[in-house]
């Protein structure tokens, strides 16, 4: 059974001729499996599930900071987001080996690659941002209003400077001329 997952299909995904054809996300995604870029989707739909069935034989707390990122021949490839977690993860190939054996992959060797990019993507900022409370919201109203009043004072005093300006300029020349 466990070798049915593991191993990678090479026909195309097509539904059971007795079912009736999926609507929706379904739908697309098998127009997708079908399509010219179907075996790149089907190899990374494989490796997620081996990288699944993996996950459970890393030492606690590596499994936040590893994923499988390509079975090569006879060698696991893993990506790691830090340099302890890479000599961690080797120290740990050993055990993996094993693992993947028992699942039916035919590896000898585990490689690991240092990435400094997150190994899966961070939520949106505007997701993790606690709502405004009412009572800072109407601080922030306040403040955005006390501003407003003095840049528009600011502006009528400037404009107000100006002209007092323009009104007493000499009609004569400078003191001083020759």
């Amino acid at each position: 059974m466990l070798l049915s997952i593991i191993r990678m299909p090479g026909s195309r995904s097509t539904p059971d001729k007795g079912q009736a054809s999926a609507a929706g996300p379904r739908a697309a995604l098998d127009a997708l499996l079908a399509g010219s870029s179907g075996g790149t989707l089907r190899r990374a739909q494989w490796l997620d599930a081996v990288d699944r069935l993996l996950r459970p034989h890393l030492p606690p707390g590596l499994a936040a900071h590893a994923r499988l990122a390509n079975v090569r021949g006879d060698k696991l490839v893993f990506v790691v987001d830090a340099p302890v977690w890479h000599a961690k993860l080797r120290l740990a190939a050993p055990g993996l080996v094993d693992a993947a054996r028992s699942i039916g992959l035919e590896v000898n060797d585990v490689g690991v690659k240092t990435t400094t990019a997150p190994l899966r993507p961070l939520p949106p900022a505007t997701a993790r941002r606690p709502p405004m409370s009412a009572t800072a919201q109407s601080g922030l109203a306040a403040a955005i209003a006390m501003l407003q009043s003095d840049a528009a004072d600011g502006a009528d005093s400037e404009y107000k400077a100006a002209r007092r300006r323009r009104l007493k300029a000499p009609a004569g020349p400078a003191e001083g001329a020759s």
